[in-house]
């Protein structure tokens, strides 16, 4: 099947070719078959060498004819880089002119090259900078205007990390991601990995997080305030929003909202919209309240107590409001709903006091030590002498003087007796409640009548802090009781002399 051809070659020997059968034909090198016209390219000459046409792509698109160059159109920055060469060029910048040439186009056929002096371009950014320094001096004194303080400030303000910054920064990622893969559910989670993106300065990468546990804690309050304060005001209303869909119960996020709004009507209608929702939340009815003029917050007050029966402040600021009939009635429904809350009482006393029914506050006060003891309120000794003298703070001293007198004795030994109430007194003389340590020494002096030392002390309250007919009626009752001791006959001939009421 193969076949053997001698073929005498051009030095005159012999060459074998072998051929095999049609396989090894088709297995044949590619180089063997072109061998003939190989040895034939020697006798090309170079004319012909130079006429054989490029090897270009036949295909349909590229049939028409093409244009030799095919310009393409610059970008709008570009041309504007070129017409301001050209300007400064004629205002006769060169320096900054022919640093380089402008190119109109890019041709397809070649790339026109850019001419670069290095020399031009160092010229041209000293040009620059001094141009950016002259900006900053003034035009008459020729003296910077740089507030150097300012200047420090702002570089002081500049946050450098170092490495073990950056490396806490990445092991506090890695621990994070593990947690929030680990339990995606988790809350905290969410929250501390943004703000560690927040710290880092990456606000967009930690928003990118926070909303992602928005989505996989949705039911997370703090997830959606984090969000909220993550985002600028507009973005956070519309993350709010969707929060109260989510969490109509939240007291925080109505709040955030009401926060983010400046107009007070707006921030009125999203309370209300919390109210309804929650409609037993003192803090809402609180801030609601604050927003509106006198007349409307009596109105609202009137139904928070409803509401909230509770709550002794709206029923105190409810009073407040209130007429004296009115408020009366207010009281009397708020030692209803609650008996063992001291407060309501207090109220009531300083009530009759600023109607001038003084014999009244002693009765108030001991019915309301007695009603306490009744529903087993405890209120020891110190927070009764404490409410006596919040009320002299606030301008009833008769009210304060009645506590002071009722609760003063209460849970003290008998052989203490004098000693405390001694030590009470003036501990409330020093904290400025003077009819309260006035009331604690008449009640001490009541009880002990000749104790020389409780005079003593209640004559010194009423020359430093009383007047010279309360001083007079102190040495009075002190000479009485004890007619041997001569101090205080010789006080009281000492102050009446002073008056001059002796010759």
């Amino acid at each position: 099947r193969s076949s053997i051809k001698r073929r005498r070659g051009a030095g005159g020997e012999d060459s074998i070719t072998i051929r095999g059968g049609d396989d090894d034909a088709g297995r044949s090198r590619i180089g063997d078959q072109f061998r003939e016209l190989k040895e034939k390219l020697a006798d090309v000459t170079e004319d012909e060498w130079a006429a054989i046409p490029e090897v270009g792509d036949y295909s349909l698109k590229y049939k028409q004819k093409r244009r030799e160059d095919t310009f393409t159109p610059l970008t709008d920055s570009l041309l504007e880089a070129r017409k301001q060469a050209n300007a400064d060029a004629t205002s006769g910048n060169t320096k900054l002119a022919g640093t380089a040439q402008a190119v109109d186009g890019t041709s397809t056929s070649g790339f026109r090259s850019v001419v670069t002096n290095m020399s031009g371009l160092a010229e041209a950014r000293g040009t620059v900078l001094g141009m950016s320094l002259d900006k900053m001096s003034d035009s008459v004194t020729g003296q910077t205007v740089v507030d150097p303080k300012g200047y420090l400030t702002s570089l002081s303000k500049t946050k450098i990390a170092t490495n073990a910054e950056v490396s806490d920064v990445h092991k506090a990622r890695l621990l994070l991601k593990s947690v929030r893969d680990t339990n995606p559910k988790h809350a905290p989670g969410w929250i501390a990995a943004a703000r560690v993106e927040e710290a880092a300065g990456k606000t967009l990468q930690a928003r990118k997080v926070i909303q992602e546990g928005c989505e996989a804690c949705p039911d997370s309050e703090d997830v959606w305030l984090e969000a909220a304060s993550l985002h600028p005001p507009e973005v956070a209303k519309t993350i709010l929003a969707t929060a109260v869909r989510r969490l109509p119960k939240s007291v925080n996020i109505f709040l955030r909202a009401a926060d983010l709004e400046h107009n007070d009507s707006v921030k009125k209608a999203v309370l209300r919209k919390a109210l309804e929702s929650n409609p037993t939340s003192v803090t809402l009815w609180k801030a609601a309240i604050e927003l509106e003029d006198a007349d409307d917050a009596r109105i609202l007050l009137s139904v928070a107590v409803e509401n909230v029966p509770h709550s002794v402040e709206m029923w105190l600021a409810l009073a407040r409001l209130e007429t004296y009939e009115n408020a009366r009635r207010v009281l009397n429904r708020a030692r209803k709903a609650l008996p063992a809350e001291r407060a309501v009482w207090i109220a009531a006393s300083k009530l009759e006091e600023s109607q001038g029914h003084d014999d009244m506050v002693d009765k108030i006060i001991d019915k309301a030590v007695r009603s306490l003891a009744q529903h087993d309120a405890l209120v020891s000794r110190a927070q009764w002498l404490k409410e006596a003298e919040t009320a002299e703070s606030a301008g009833a001293p008769l009210t304060a003087g009645s506590i002071a007198r009722r609760t003063v004795g209460m849970g003290v030994d008998d052989e203490d007796r004098q000693r405390t109430w001694s030590d009470d007194a003036a501990g409330a003389l020093s904290r400025g409640a003077v009819a309260t340590a006035r009331a604690i020494l008449a009640h001490g002096l009541a009880t002990f009548p000749s104790k020389r030392t409780l005079w003593l002390q209640a004559v010194e309250l009423e020359r430093a802090r009383g007047t010279p007919a309360s001083l007079d009626e102190v040495l009075a009752a002190a000479s009485q009781r004890l007619p041997r001791t001569e101090i205080f006959w010789l006080v009281r001939a000492k102050e009446k002399w002073l008056a001059g009421e002796i010759d």
